[in-house]
């Protein structure tokens, strides 16, 4: 046991302090999933890692501010819930539309859509909702424009009318994630697409 628990924990620390968050599926190649649960256990108890919801698991970093372990990435912790449950999970739009500066509403509860089944996720001490959303939404799952594209159908048609909405993103996105916006304007709402085009620069755009 004490051989998986080290090697456990040595690649947790090659990860980085606070930068991962890990399920038993991560460590399967070390051993059969009894030992590994085993082990992901012991070295919680003994406060080697940190538990931060069923099956997730980090090494903490310190704050410098609070002299205390910092609240678990959440989007790290969002990425191994998909891996632990084979499901696609991506922010949803007024997370999204939030981080990209096109409001300043902030939603109630952490939020995020999902292709696997509706639900509530506790994480550390928030609780993260998970909503069900069809396959047109989880076709942008992985792709790099997937939150502007979550962003304009949460700002919905008259996101089209507002030339602050393409001033920012003109100025915020980085170009690859522009030009992968036009590449997958096709899967964007048709009030949309023509959003997705006029961020491109002639220089830029895509073949």
């Amino acid at each position: 046991m004490t051989g998986i628990s080290d090697r456990i924990m040595k690649r947790l620390r090659s990860k980085g302090r606070g930068k991962w968050v890990c399920t038993p599926k991560d460590f399967l190649d070390l051993g059969s999933r009894a030992a590994i649960d085993q082990a992901l256990s012991r070295l919680a108890k003994s406060g080697d890692l940190r538990r931060v919801g069923r099956g997730l698991y980090d090494l903490p970093r310190t704050s410098g501010v609070l002299k205390r372990p910092a609240p678990v990435d959440m989007d790290k912790a969002v990425a191994a819930l998909a891996r632990r449950d084979s499901v696609r999970i991506m922010p949803d739009g007024i997370a999204a539309a939030n981080q990209l500066g096109l409001t300043n509403a902030v939603p109630a509860k952490t939020s995020y859509v999902t292709d696997g089944a509706t639900r509530d996720v506790k994480i550390g001490n928030r609780t993260v909702r998970l909503r069900h959303a069809g396959p047109s939404v989880m076709a942008w799952a992985g792709k790099a424009s997937a939150p502007v594209a979550q962003a304009l159908r949460w700002l919905g048609p008259q996101a089209a009318l507002d030339t602050r909405v393409v001033t920012t993103l003109k100025r915020k996105l980085p170009d690859a994630v522009k030009k992968d916006l036009v590449r997958n304007s096709g899967g964007l709402p048709s009030w949309a697409a023509p959003i997705a085009h006029s961020l491109v620069d002639p220089q830029i755009a895509t073949p």
